[in-house]
């Protein structure tokens, strides 16, 4: 039977919970126990899916076809597995659940409550996440802070579970920010106290607390917190800033959350084992080289909106011995005043990831527009693929009008046009081409040299794809469809082989990159950079001139 391990959250939302998480599983791991990780989310929505990135950041996308929270890709790139849509867990789902067994008549003769039927449903479906992999050890991520009004009914199901799972099964560990006041530069406890016994009002009482802080706290600090959360100075830990993110686990173990938690759920002692895990953030914290890469996308004011795609670009940089310095462009800007394309020319490479809508449409076109016949590396990610084929069609294939028409219905020239299955449907949610599929790479071109294989399997999110009508007329122009899927159907790989690196993927290839193990794309891409970037810089010491400053 596994254990469960409960993550709770006070004072503001995003403190952290989603890496201590992770950083918690990390550890046991390194112990050599089978982790998996499970995050709720409180909103009435099924899924992420129909949500703005802005209102909740990226949507992560699971082998399975789920259309998850952004703390599923921590999860999968900290633990180095792969989740199912199971393991994201919202109150959608469970009401839905719980109504349609009402109506089908599973409660006949009852009255349908919060208490038991709704946490019953949570409760089985934690479950059923973790025995289904069966794990040792199930992290349960409940979304929210303490208080919240849409997390009690979570709450309380994690309460029974104490009871039902027993002492020794069961952890509770509470994420909760400490404030440092400037004026006199001390660590402010108040808050988190005020959390912890929100907590306790519900029946819980926390058996770890994590103060997040910008830096370490002290003793002193560390004591106060064990006396007003009831807990020995052991069970006291701080996850506090630090250049990656990926030494959370480290700054954790060595602070002794393996001993306690071992020791607390009564789980056999174990070496634990993180020198490979220090040797990968350590590729990331030594590296000596920089390559500067400018995403231009539509959601750049919430870099979470982009999480996976700066993770994966950080993992291919420190593979390839470098540090990925990301400037977000939003490419409006390039709508508004088209000549400050220009200043793109200082990048190393050129990043067009996914979107929907119309918002900077042309901006991105002309981004690529730009990287395309200056030779800077570019890699175009789902719509930054479409996109990639409109500018193509227009520019080269003289296709005058040419777009999407999920952009511009009435386009002369539908480049991009609507899956065929997609032309029915009527909800949203939940309805596109989502998933893990297999791609066919044809030898010979740029993606079978990244690759290496004849097969790769990737996941995509998108309603979209390359007409058919216009493959001949692209391929003729001189484009090449480097990886289509199983079926020979859609194109899922374009690239140019007159330019230094062009290539754009229809599957979101950031979704599986580790730290560690770099998805193929981007470290082709980033290698890509660090080229142009050698050559420029051979270039300009043999002019004695300057590079153009970022």
């Amino acid at each position: 039977m596994p254990k469960y391990i409960f993550v709770t959250g006070g004072v503001v939302s995003s403190v952290g919970k989603g890496i201590v998480a992770a950083s918690v599983g990390r550890i046991l791991q390194a112990r050599g126990y089978k982790v998996t990780a499970i995050k709720i989310d409180p909103y009435l929505n099924v899924d992420s899916g129909t949500m703005n990135p802005y209102a909740h950041g990226e949507v992560f996308v699971t082998d399975d076809g789920g259309e998850t929270d952004l703390d599923i890709g921590w999860y999968e790139r900290f633990l180095d597995i792969t989740l199912s849509k199971r393991n994201n867990i919202t109150t959608g789902q469970v009401y839905l659940e719980v109504i349609t067994k009402e109506r089908r008549g599973d409660y006949l003769g009852k009255c349908v409550q919060i208490v038991p039927h709704i946490t019953d449903e949570i409760k089985r479906r934690i479950r059923l996440a973790a025995e289904n992999e069966g794990v040792d050890i199930a992290i349960v991520e409940i979304g929210g802070t303490a208080g919240d009004i849409e997390g009690q009914p979570f709450l309380e199901a994690a309460r029974q579970m104490r009871l039902e799972e027993g002492f020794e099964n069961t952890l509770f560990i509470h994420v909760a920010l400490v404030p440092i006041l400037k004026a006199t530069e001390e660590f402010k406890t108040k808050a988190l106290q005020h959390s912890v016994n929100e907590l306790r009002r519900i029946g819980i009482q926390p058996d770890a607390i994590v103060a997040r802080c910008e830096k370490p706290i002290d003793k002193a600090t560390r004591s106060k917190i064990a006396l007003f959360g009831t807990l020995p100075e052991s069970a006291v830990f701080c996850s506090y800033d630090v250049e990656h993110v990926y030494e959370v686990p480290l700054i954790l173990e060595e602070q002794g959350m393996g001993v306690f938690i071992t020791g607390r759920l009564n789980l056999s002692w174990r070496q634990p084992r993180l020198k490979e895990w220090s040797d990968i953030v350590a590729s990331m914290k030594n590296a000596r080289e920089e390559v500067r890469i400018a995403v231009c996308g539509k959601y750049t004011k919430l870099i979470d909106s982009y999480v996976s795609v700066r993770e994966a670009l950080i993992h291919a940089a420190a593979y390839a011995g470098a540090k990925a310095i990301i400037d977000w462009i939003d490419t409006e800007e390039f709508e508004a005043y088209p000549e400050k394309v220009n200043l793109l020319s200082r990048y190393d490479g050129i990043l067009v990831p996914g979107g929907f809508g119309q918002r900077g449409v042309e901006g991105k076109i002309n981004v690529i527009k730009y990287s395309r016949e200056n030779g800077i590396p570019f890699l175009g990610i789902c719509f930054g693929m479409q996109l990639s084929v409109v500018e193509y069609a227009r520019n080269v294939c003289g296709l005058e009008g040419a777009n999407s028409t999920e952009v511009a219905a009435d386009t002369p020239h539908p480049v991009i046009d609507l899956l065929p299955e997609q032309r029915s449907l009527e909800n949203l949610g939940g309805t596109m081409r989502l998933g893990a599929f297999e791609i066919i790479i044809k030898p010979g071109t740029l993606a079978y040299k990244l690759y290496n294989t004849r097969v790769t399997r990737q996941r995509h999110r998108h309603r979209y794809e390359v007409n058919p009508a216009y493959w001949d007329v692209l391929t003729r122009a001189g484009m090449v469809f480097s990886g289509m899927s199983e079926d020979g159907r859609r194109v899922e790989i374009i690239e140019l082989p007159s330019h230094p690196y062009f290539i754009a993927t229809q599957y979101h290839a950031e979704f599986v990159s580790k730290p560690g193990k770099p998805e193929a794309a981007y470290l082709g891409f980033i290698r890509a950079a660090l080229n142009r970037r050698k050559n420029l810089e051979n270039y300009s010491r043999s002019r004695n001139i300057s590079l153009p400053l970022r």
